[in-house]
């Protein structure tokens, strides 16, 4: 396993971490979840990646049971806040002190936990100010239930600005979790500008696009049967966008530029993300043991300019670069 430094901090993460957000509690049962867990620590995996909005808390549930037992120091547990957990009343979202409080609590007891290594906002909150979400962080540091704090899914000038407040305050804001792959690629135009100048790294989820860049999504073709495209609970919305005849014809093509690396489909796409010299992790789920097997075979591999150029050819402009497409939902909106 290849281990990268978090930003310019001085925590040390592996460069494949494991992430739980479609599976652990909803799309597979909990024995399968536990041993995609176990495989992935003999992987040499030790970064592990939840939110407590993951299957409404129950993936946390699954996670801190999975890693008991493990030497704790050895780990790297992430979660996030923002997103409703619980039944959803009108304190049970967003990033006002009262639910950041109430929710690291929650998290560390599912965890079973004294504290996790970062502490991550799951999206920016429009109605809450900054200034109050970025002082909870800090008091979340002080009282050593979190060593460092992240964001997930903010744009350049959000991220610019709790970055001022992190340093005022002299708590480490280490890191952002965007969605970033061969397709998706809204952040390389200002956030990793701005993120480099500020030593803030990327955890990147989605690496594989949801399964696409596996190529086993075939233009004209039926989606395979058990697949997560067919999956309601397993992101069959997010995965849509991806699954259009044009799109599914560039990736088939990126078939013989895997096979001439000597890389699997899926290992071409995450290692493609780890080229990115911003990026610090990039976060892999599974439904069984040997796609973590699989996925962990790209860490420590440097693709070739030739290899990166002709990705880019072959892609083309069905690629989404839109930097405005990085975009927080207003919570008044969601959910009154």
């Amino acid at each position: 396993m290849e281990f990268r430094n978090l930003g310019a901090s001085g925590l040390r993460v592996s460069a494949i971490s494991y992430g739980n957000w479609l599976t652990h509690g909803s799309q597979v049962e909990e024995d399968a979840a536990l041993a995609c867990v176990r495989q992935a620590l003999e992987e040499g995996i030790t970064t592990f990646d939840t939110a407590d909005v993951y299957a409404n808390t129950a993936a946390e549930t699954v996670l801190g049971t999975a890693l008991k037992g493990e030497r704790r120091a050895g780990l790297e547990i992430f979660t996030k806040v923002f997103w409703p957990t619980g039944p959803g009343a009108h304190n049970d979202h967003g990033l006002s002190r009262k639910h950041i409080m109430e929710s690291i609590d929650g998290s560390l007891q599912r965890l079973q936990t004294d504290y996790v290594d970062l502490y991550q906002a799951h999206r920016y909150d429009h109605e809450t100010p900054l200034e109050e979400t970025m002082l909870a962080f800090a008091d979340v540091v002080r009282a050593g239930k979190a060593l460092y704090i992240g964001v997930s899914e903010w744009r350049a000038e959000e991220i610019r600005a709790a970055a001022e407040l992190a340093r005022e305050l002299h708590v480490p804001l280490v890191s952002n979790q965007p969605q970033y792959n061969m397709l998706w690629r809204v952040i390389e135009s200002e956030v990793v500008a701005t993120c480099e100048e500020l030593g803030i790294g990327q955890v990147v989820w989605s690496p594989i696009a949801q399964g696409v860049l596996t190529g086993k999504y075939k233009p004209g073709a039926e989606l395979p049967a058990g697949s997560r495209a067919t999956d309601e609970k397993g992101g069959a919305d997010m995965i849509s966008r991806w699954l259009k005849d044009d799109v599914l014809e560039r990736v088939q093509r990126l078939q013989p530029i895997a096979d001439d690396a000597g890389l699997s489909m899926a290992q071409l796409a995450v290692a493609w993300t780890l080229n990115n010299p911003n990026v610090s992790s990039a976060i892999v789920g599974a439904s069984r043991p040997e796609q973590v097997t699989d996925n962990v075979k790209a860490a420590g591999i440097t693709l070739d300019a030739d290899v990166l150029t002709a990705i880019d050819e072959v892609v083309g402009d069905v690629v989404e670069r839109d930097a405005a497409k990085t975009q927080s939902p207003r919570r008044s909106e969601m959910f009154g």
